[in-house]
């Protein structure tokens, strides 16, 4: 089994708490399920969100669904002048026995943009 990271971003419609926990559950339950994570797999969540996010921290919408006994951690992204507004990005590390190429990064809304490569 291996330790892989998974990453994952939405871009919020608004800076709105309500918003921002519907929009951040959205993006780890559409992340787990696109690599077939279960919770007993997850090692730790790590979340950034742009300057401009300042209603609620995005770990709360983990503990809503239930990962309050895995690690969470928030940060606040840089302050790029080009950067791209209201995002929430993650990175998930989960023990695993897929292969960094089958993880399935997931990309929502706006935050597309960022990795046109990856994302779905």
């Amino acid at each position: 089994m291996a330790v892989r990271a998974i990453r994952g971003a939405i871009q919020l419609d608004t800076d709105e708490r309500e918003h921002l926990l519907k929009a951040t559950a959205e993006l780890i339950s559409k992340t787990l399920h696109a690599n077939a994570i279960d919770p007993s797999q997850l090692i730790s969540i790590l979340f950034t969100a742009t300057p401009d996010i300042t209603s609620e921290f995005p770990a709360l919408a983990a503990r809503e669904l239930g990962l309050g006994d895995v690690p969470l951690m928030c940060f606040v992204e840089m302050n790029v002048k080009h950067a791209l507004p209201r995002v929430i990005r993650i990175m998930i590390n989960v023990e695993t026995d897929k292969q960094r190429g089958e993880i399935q990064h997931v990309y929502l809304r706006g935050a597309t943009a960022l990795r046109l490569d990856l994302a779905q």
